[in-house]
Order: structure tokens, then sequence, then C-alpha cells
């Protein structure tokens, strides 16, 4: 996929643009897009965490990028298994790996420091959208299907954290 296709992308993905995410749930070349998205938001994302916690950047970029995209797989699969089975949604894996993957189009602007919330909080809605438009199902299903998926993320990173004894600096799982 051309670069500017790609921009293209991320810019309606950014844009909250439901046809966009129409389109990325039904275009199976777009998984190679999502997980560049994934990547280099999350990349970004943990620069920024890096400057703000005075930590090493080369470190914090790829522990971020990293974190991103184990996030990305899990929360896929609890978002599919949550929106599918409690919720009777339609979707497959591959579906909620591109949707979600654009979803973290926002984290990127953590790179500036200290405005990863802000990041965060518009991954969030762009989640709701992205798990609405691959789950076929209305907005509320959708809200509860993101929460439901981002509890079980916490609580699985919290516990992952305590098993191994190191706090890492969230890497949101959308």
């Amino acid at each position: 996929m051309p670069v500017v296709m790609w921009f293209r992308n991320v810019m309606r993905a950014l844009l909250l643009d439901v046809d966009f995410y129409n389109e990325a749930e039904h275009d199976r070349s777009l998984l190679w897009s999502a997980s560049a998205v994934v990547v280099v938001a999350n990349l970004m994302n943990g620069i920024g965490s890096a400057v703000a916690t005075e930590s090493s950047v080369v470190v914090g970029a790829l522990v971020g990028a990293m974190a991103g995209v184990l996030g990305w797989l899990i929360w896929s699969t609890i978002a599919l298994v949550i929106g599918t089975k409690v919720f009777k949604g339609t979707s497959d894996y591959g579906e909620m790996l591109r949707v979600i993957g654009f979803a973290n189009a926002p984290l990127a602007i953590g790179v500036i420091p200290w405005l990863g919330f802000v990041g965060a909080a518009w991954t969030l809605v762009a989640s709701i959208i992205a798990i609405r438009e691959g789950m076929d199902f209305d907005t509320k299903r959708a809200i509860a299907t993101m929460i439901g998926g981002w509890l079980s993320w916490l609580v699985l990173s919290v516990a992952v954290q305590a098993l191994i004894g190191v706090t890492l600096t969230p890497s949101w799982p959308f």
C-alpha cells in the first residue's frame, strides 16, 4: 500500500469515519496497514511517556511498541469473544484486528509528553466505533464490549506486571 494511501486511511480513522471502519472490517488487505498503525502509534506514545518520566527514549519507544502490539492482539481477542459470545455480534479475528488496529491511531498524540491521556480518550471513542462497525451491532453493545474488554485487559495487565515484579507505564490496549 502506498504511503499516501496509508496516511489517508490513518486520517480517516482519526476523524472517526464510520465508512472507513466499515471498509477496514471487510478489506483483508488492510491488516498490514492496521499493524503499522499499532506499531507507529504505540512507539510514539512510548516516546512521549519516556520523555515525561525522564526515562530512556529508546527503551520507552521499544516497550511502547511491543506492549502496544501485544495489547492489540489480546484486546482484539477479548473484544471478539465478548462481542460475539455475550452480545451476539458477528465478526472474526481478522476483522477485529483491522478495526481495532486503526482505532489505535490517536495514541500517536502521546508523543507530546503529558498528552497521552488525550490520545487514550480519543482511542476509546474510536474503539467504540470500530467495535460497533466490526461486530455489526448497536452502540450500546459496542460500549459494553469495549468496557468489558478494557476492564479485562486492565486486570490481566496488572496481574502480569505483579507476577514479573515490574510496573510499566500502561500501553492502552485498543
